[in-house]
């Protein structure tokens, strides 16, 4: 029974204060608004059905992409190595020209990383499920298809790992939770039949932070190559775990808030970002139906084009999927772009690799045509928006929540899952309204930015545009840029909303460990962002280094 003195003792968790004639007056008709509640809690909505608002990037004022032209991709020729090691690094476009010429089969191909990934996963703790005779088979397939003169473009016949989030019928899709880990799904994603459609081989789905967070899942903690004493970061965790410790060709991954590019700075991957319904999440588990978005994680920066080519489309069954061209010519002049930072994300806790990725950048201004200039943006309280991914990720696992099955997940700090999934009820239904038109006006900003810059580049947590890039739908690209000698490290907080995982850092041994630099493009706009990506990768020369893997 709602009493006033309950109403009393509520306001503290919503911030506010009433007079007792206005909660006398609200004490009564409170019992149907809660009942309204409660009978929408019986009708049992499966983690696939989306809301009925769908978030859009675009403003009335973003421009059409251009109409779709021919992809030009670097032609490379070097002769396939005799060491396996060497083979299995290489970037995808070596890769694949290799397989396009016969140098070497789908079959061997996937067969060392098979091989690699039984002498590393129980290091790694990186794939979830290995589909061996499934992988082999599609190899097979593969190198049927060639003998015969077909090629289906760039990711013909190479090896791939999935994170397991997308949906393979008849392969268990357990999403990192043991509330779910014998969840074995009846059809495949729709990323899965369009990799499949391009040729590529699925070696297995590689692990994901419990319900798309962090890098604890039910097999234990995904590992980062470069230190075997620190997680790989998440949630895509062991895609880029994987991608970085040369055990298959690239991955796929999905963030939600630095759920690629976050992995990707920890171990050393090049992770992209597409605009937000760029590509399909059919067949995907959902976390916030707003911000979800699927990329790929690679060893080079074209390879990521490479990727996204195939996963482009318009596809009916993701609600919020928009068709869009994607255009990239890995030789296209930059000539004339202004590229952007901002001077806080430089200043204090900015580290050397950030500054020698800055200076590397501006040394290619003669070479390139191009320009850097200082960047700003207004002073908004971006990281308000976490509640929006709070609320939203408490609806999509609610069941979890009401049945006590959060108990059962192995992360229970306080940034962990289940407590913000409670906290979350208490979230305002007007502040959640609110938030939203802060989001609008966040889009705006952004827009301002990228009709003043081209690109934007800046460390990983540049000032508020890991939070407020992800809310807008603008691609990011995050490539290895350097080194740096560190102990054991807590993944980074993600913004205000403290998305940690409650560790303190390790004053311990210290280890070699990658850092990378992000690129942040126009919405639909990735083709110069990747361009200039390679630009910079190649100017940087730290991209071939391997981690020092267990023997």
């Amino acid at each position: 029974m709602i009493t006033i003195e309950s109403i009393e003792a509520a306001e503290a968790l919503f911030s506010v204060r009433y007079t007792p004639a206005e909660r006398a007056q609200m004490v009564g008709n409170l019992e149907g608004q809660i009942a309204s509640a409660v009978a929408r809690r019986a009708v049992e909505l499966e983690n696939g059905m989306p809301m009925a608002s769908r978030f859009d990037p675009r403003l009335p004022t973003t421009p059409v992409p251009a109409p779709q032209a021919p992809l030009a991709f670097s032609a490379v020729s070097a002769p396939l190595p005799d060491d396996e090691t060497d083979i299995a690094f290489a970037p995808l476009t070596q890769l694949s020209a290799w397989i396009r010429s016969g140098a070497i089969s789908s079959r061997r191909l996937t067969e060392i990383y098979l091989r690699r990934i039984a002498a590393l996963n129980p290091h790694l703790f990186c794939f979830a499920v290995v589909t061996d005779e499934t992988a082999l088979a599609e190899a097979d397939a593969a190198d049927s298809l060639i003998a015969k003169g077909t090629w289906l473009g760039p990711l013909h016949g190479v090896p791939y790992g999935l994170k397991d989030l997308f949906d393979t019928a008849g392969t268990a899709t357990g999403w990192g939770a043991e509330p779910f880990r014998d969840r074995v799904p009846v059809t495949d994603a729709a990323i899965v039949t369009k990799l499949r459609a391009a040729g590529a081989v699925l070696l297995g789905k590689t692990t994901v932070g419990a319900l798309a967070y962090n890098d604890i899942w039910y097999g234990g903690r995904t590992r980062n190559p470069w230190n075997l004493e620190e997680g790989s970061s998440g949630s895509s965790a062991g895609s880029a775990s994987a991608t970085a410790a040369g055990l298959c060709g690239f991955s796929i991954g999905t963030e939600t808030l630095g759920s690629i590019t976050s992995p990707s700075q920890r171990c050393g991957t090049t992770g992209l970002r597409p605009t937000f319904g760029r590509v399909s999440r059919a067949g995907g588990m959902a976390l916030c139906w707003s911000l979800d978005k699927v990329g790929p994680i690679c060893r080079g920066v074209e390879d990521t084009a490479m990727v996204l080519e195939a996963l482009n489309g318009f596809d009916p069954a993701d609600r919020s999927s928009i068709g869009a061209s994607f255009n990239f010519d890995a030789a296209a002049p930059l000539a004339g772009l202004r590229i952007g930072y901002l001077p806080e994300a430089f200043g204090e806790g900015a580290t050397e690799v950030d500054h020698r990725a800055l200076a590397a950048l501006r040394g290619l201004c003669g070479e390139l045509g191009i320009e850097v200039v200082e960047a700003g943006l207004p002073d908004l309280p971006y990281g308000s928006l976490m509640n929006i991914l709070y609320a939203e990720a408490a609806a999509a696992f609610e069941g979890l929540t009401l049945s006590d099955l959060d108990d059962t997940l192995t992360w229970q700090d306080e940034g962990a899952w289940p407590n913000t999934f409670r906290k979350a009820r208490f979230l305002s239904a007007v502040d959640h309204v609110q938030f939203d038109r802060l989001r609008y006006q966040v889009m705006l900003a952004l827009d301002g930015l990228f009709r003043d810059v081209d690109i934007l580049i800046g460390p990983f947590m540049t000032g508020p545009m890991l939070v407020a890039s992800n809310f807008t739908g603008h691609p990011c690209l995050h490539l290895r840029a350097g080194f740096l000698d560190l102990g054991t490290r807590s993944p980074a907080s993600l913004g205000a909303g403290k998305l940690t995982t409650g560790e303190a850092d390790d004053a311990g041994p210290l280890f070699r460990v990658p850092q990378g630099i992000s690129l942040w493009g126009r919405l639909f706009d990735e083709g110069p962002m990747l361009a200039l990506g390679i630009a910079l990768e190649k100017a940087l020369g730290v991209a071939a280094e391997r981690p020092p893997l267990p023997a």
